[in-house]
């Protein structure tokens, strides 16, 4: 995937001013416009100048785009860093054109709220675990009454990272987010606010927590709410696919020729697991329902690896040649070399 320069695209620099950017923007709209440009390209290119106006001309897009710094140049190849998306607070959808992936890669969450299938860091998951959603503080719903002007405050959206461990027990977490703020001159900051979140056990990647009263505040109404969609942080030893664990569990190689009874490590404690005789390495090993806990918790799987010890010695290079000799063991023969 390519780093898209939205800045060149529009023709601007990273400082221009809002009012810059818009009359970039309509300047080149009108010369591009499919139905009076007379540029061959012009129907690609009043796409890559939407694209780059979805996020130069949105505050809130522009700032977590700029966010990622100027060290990448137009054309490189691009992979979000690890942590993108993650404390950044939105609010509203995206755009529902078919923008690219580059796009798509950053925001592709933010469409249709954060619920749907958007492909983007903060919520690719979402539309694949389904809509399921925690309720953190309540609803937090009034009827009201009276004749003045009345709107609810819209709802927020934001990607938090939690470990593994705290879906298994459930936790209460200190989370800072980063929401994008106008100031009166126009200028936009990043502004950090911190809450304190409870993690319910059996949470799963992709779902979302609900914050009652925790989006925008409303007009003589009720503020919107604000939802996290959690993701897990990567793991020294487990990984995650939807509800099930991976482990890889090393073995010696008279462990896996013999049989073995060896300790591994599970996120709820440490447990004794059978190495059966003449196991090779890929053999998988399944402990039902020691993978992420719910109404129909995952499992975990033991991938064993069968690992040698290095011939570092005398003694350890006999032992060695002796097998050599003896065991008259081809690894290859099934490939007829």
């Amino acid at each position: 995937m390519e780093f898209k320069d939205y800045y060149a695209v529009l023709g601007v620099e990273r400082s221009a001013s809002a009012d810059e950017v818009k009359r970039a923007y309509r300047k080149l709209a009108r010369k591009y416009h499919p139905d009076v440009s007379k540029e061959a390209d012009a129907s690609d290119r009043i796409k890559e100048i939407n694209e780059a106006w979805a996020v130069i001309g949105d505050p809130e897009k522009r700032a977590a785009y700029d966010a990622l710094g100027d060290r990448w140049r137009a054309g490189e190849e691009f992979r979000p860093p690890p942590d993108w998306g993650t404390g950044f607070e939105f609010s509203g959808g995206a755009p529902e054109q078919d923008f690219s992936d580059f796009f798509a890669s950053l925001f592709g969450a933010m469409r249709g709220g954060m619920g749907g299938a958007g492909r983007g860091p903060m919520g690719g998951m979402a539309g694949r675990m389904g809509s399921r959603m925690f309720d953190d503080l309540g609803a937090g719903a009034g009827s009201g009454r009276g004749r003045a002007f009345r709107m609810r405050g819209e709802d927020h959206h934001a990607r938090i990272a939690i470990d593994l461990e705290d879906s298994f027990g459930g936790a209460t977490r200190e989370i800072t987010l980063r929401a994008p703020q106008r100031d009166a001159d126009g200028t936009v900051r990043l502004e950090e606010r911190t809450l304190s979140v409870r993690i319910p056990a059996g949470i799963r990647e992709g779902q979302q927590i609900r914050l009652a009263g925790q989006g925008a505040p409303g007009v003589g109404a009720e503020p919107g709410d604000l939802y996290l969609e959690v993701q897990f942080r990567p793991h020294r030893h487990f990984r995650l696919e939807g509800g099930d664990l991976y482990l890889r569990l090393p073995v010696a190689p008279w462990e896996a020729a013999l049989g073995a009874v060896v300790k591994a490590p599970t996120p709820s404690g440490t447990v004794e697991v059978s190495i059966p005789a003449g196991s090779q390495s890929g053999r998988k090993l399944r402990l039902k329902g020691r993978g992420l806990p719910g109404r129909m918790p995952g499992d975990l799987y033991l991938v064993l690896e069968v690992l040698l010890p290095a011939a570092d010695s005398e003694r350890a290079r006999r032992l060695y040649e002796t097998m050599a000799r003896e065991l008259a063991f081809d690894p290859r023969r099934s490939l007829g070399v």
